[in-house]
C-alpha cells in the first residue's frame, strides 16, 4: 500500500427540480454509504464532499455571479479523493458510483501535490 497515488472522482449531475420521495432519499443514502464504505474499508478513502446549492462564480474581470457554475446543463455535485495503485483501479471503482444510477457522470483524475 506504500505505492498508492491519490485520484479524485468528480461527480456531475443535471439540475433536477423534482423533489425525491423519502424512500428515494433513503435508497440514495444507502447506495452512497455502501459505495463510500467499500472504499473506506480498504483504507483508500482520503476525503469526500457533497457541494451545496448556494455559491458564487468569480470571473477573471473580478465580477461575481451569485450562483453555481452550470456548463451544458451539468454542474459539479461533489467529489471523492481516494488512493489506488492505478487509474484503471479507480475507474473500476467509479463504475459502481451511485451518481451513475441517477444519470450523472464521474470524472477520474490523478491529483498533483502542490508544494
Amino acid at each position: 500500500m506504500e505505492n498508492l497515488k491519490e485520484f479524485m472522482l468528480v461527480f456531475r449531475m443535471q439540475p433536477n427540480n423534482t423533489q425525491p420521495t423519502s424512500e428515494q432519499i433513503a435508497t440514495m443514502h444507502q447506495q452512497w454509504q455502501k459505495f463510500i464504505g467499500a472504499i473506506a474499508s480498504q483504507a483508500k478513502l482520503v476525503n469526500v464532499a457533497r457541494l451545496g446549492f448556494d455559491g458564487a462564480v468569480i470571473k477573471s474581470d473580478q465580477s461575481t455571479e451569485n450562483n453555481f457554475f452550470v456548463e451544458s446543463g451539468v454542474f459539479v455535485s461533489g467529489n471523492l479523493t481516494m488512493k489506488a495503485e492505478t487509474m484503471e483501479e479507480v475507474i473500476e471503482t467509479a463504475k459502481l458510483c451511485p451518481v451513475l444510477f441517477a444519470g450523472g457522470t464521474v470524472e477520474v483524475r490523478p491529483t498533483i501535490t502542490m508544494s
